[in-house]
């Protein structure tokens, strides 16, 4: 098939290559929209042939962990507005091994290093909404873990100290912690039995193990008018949580129902 430019055709080329010198131009357009498109082009192909990157896609556990609070928080009795937006905004998955994230938004605990494991979701916002927290708070966690809990009280106050026994499980926990952008979170290494004396006093205390006795050191390090929450009883089977309360050095008992949370070691299984 041929074809034969018109003469307006020919003189609207011949005005336009004078205009733009050096450039060919036709009746499909200039070089630039063909330098364009060719650059299109290419950058179609190069986002065709990259692999996908996971962080272009947002937060796949989103639903999971919006479905956790509503169901597994709210609809068993969480109302604390603080406490359920801090257990909407921490993302779970990242505190449990990757063969676990698709079960990390189940209300179970599951397993992590050391043969510890990470409380079930439930159970760590009950305990968060138990010491009820004010924004300029200084709370003391024994019992590292994963980082989780730690994370969590972070979205609420002003500064967290955290004890883990297990170095390697210290050890990551920070690491983890400081990734994530915790900024307000200190980590130590160390048997939390004895509290953290130099930087004390706490309003607030969550261990996060299973004692047959209230630690001596942590009433101690606890402000007046503080809280302090612990699965109180056998470290074999199941514990009561229960929720101390210290009013003009007199100790208020809540109980809050059972428990069950590996043992605390340490200073605190010599006294078993």
């Amino acid at each position: 098939m041929t074809f034969s430019l018109t003469r307006e055709e020919k003189h609207a080329n011949s005005n336009l290559r004078s205009k733009s010198p050096g450039a060919s131009v036709g009746i499909f357009g200039s070089c630039k929209f063909q330098r364009t498109s060719l650059f299109t082009i290419l950058l179609l192909l190069l986002i065709l042939l990259t692999p996908f990157h996971p962080l272009l896609a947002g937060d796949p556990f989103e639903e999971k962990r919006q479905t956790m609070v509503e169901r597994d928080l709210k609809g068993r009795g969480i109302k604390d507005p603080r406490v359920l937006e801090a257990m909407g905004r921490v993302f779970r998955h990242l505190f449990v091994g990757e063969s676990k994230r698709e079960q990390a938004y189940g209300d179970y605990p599951l397993p992590i290093a050391e043969g510890q494991t990470i409380s079930q979701p439930y159970v760590v916002a009950l305990m968060t909404e138990a010491v009820t927290l004010k924004p300029t708070d200084r709370v003391l966690e024994i019992g590292t873990g994963s980082g989780y809990q730690a994370a969590v009280l972070a979205e609420i106050v002003k500064e967290v100290y955290t004890i883990e026994i297990r170095k390697p499980l210290a050890e990551t926990a920070s690491k983890r912690l400081t990734q994530l952008g915790y900024k307000n979170v200190r980590t130590k290494y160390g048997d939390g039995y004895f509290g953290w004396e130099e930087v004390a006093p706490f309003d607030a205390i969550l261990i996060t193990a299973a004692t047959n006795h209230i630690p001596p050191p942590l009433l101690q390090q606890l402000n007046e008018g503080g809280r302090l929450i612990l699965p109180l009883g056998s470290t074999t089977f199941h514990q009561t949580l229960t929720l101390i309360t210290k009013e003009k050095g007199d100790l208020r008992v809540q109980e809050m129902g059972g428990v069950i949370f590996v043992p605390l070691v340490g200073e605190g299984e010599k006294k078993r």
